[in-house]
């Protein structure tokens, strides 16, 4: 079994009522990305889109090949390990790390080490993953699987291709 071609990863918290100021000042970090319920932004193509919720994302590099334990260390790394403060957070939002897996060949993989899972779970993130296969094409102007209301070129397309 060949090791995934590439993996992508985001620390996202999601909610009607977060404010992602709030959210910075608890977990010590800027996000990458955030927005509030109703933030109006325009789109790659112009159109006005409000946001449906709130979010505050975290992103990392990519990794080739896949290196999930390494993202997952990147991206908390510099974030608070106060486990109540962690605790807090997931009792009113919606936590999950997104890992967006890259097969170059059908039958590549890789695993989560017991201590990247013990970080998680202490702090109440679930994790998602969203599998490409190799005959997968994602077209650059449609929605980014990551979900982040960003089309596939303005979010996870790899930056060195961009």
């Amino acid at each position: 079994m060949a090791a995934i071609d590439r993996s992508v990863a985001s620390l996202r918290i999601f909610g009607d009522i977060l404010v992602p100021d709030d959210v910075s000042r608890i977990l010590r970090a800027s996000p990458s990305l955030s927005h509030m319920k109703g933030d109006a932004r325009q789109s790659r193509s112009g159109a006005k889109v409000v946001e449906k919720t709130g979010m505050w994302l975290l992103r990392c590099d990519d990794q080739e090949p896949k290196n999930l334990n390494l993202q997952v260390a990147q991206l908390f790394a510099g974030l608070t390990s106060d486990l109540a403060a962690w605790n807090a957070l997931a009792t009113d939002f919606e936590i999950d790390l997104f890992c967006g897996l890259f097969l170059r060949e059908s039958n590549e993989g890789g695993t989560l080490s017991v201590a990247t899972l013990k970080l998680l779970s202490e702090r109440g993130v679930r994790i998602g993953f969203d599998i490409y296969g190799p005959e997968c094409e994602i077209i650059e102007t449609a929605a980014c699987p990551c979900k982040s209301g960003r089309t596939y070129a303005e979010c996870c397309k790899p930056r060195s291709v961009a």
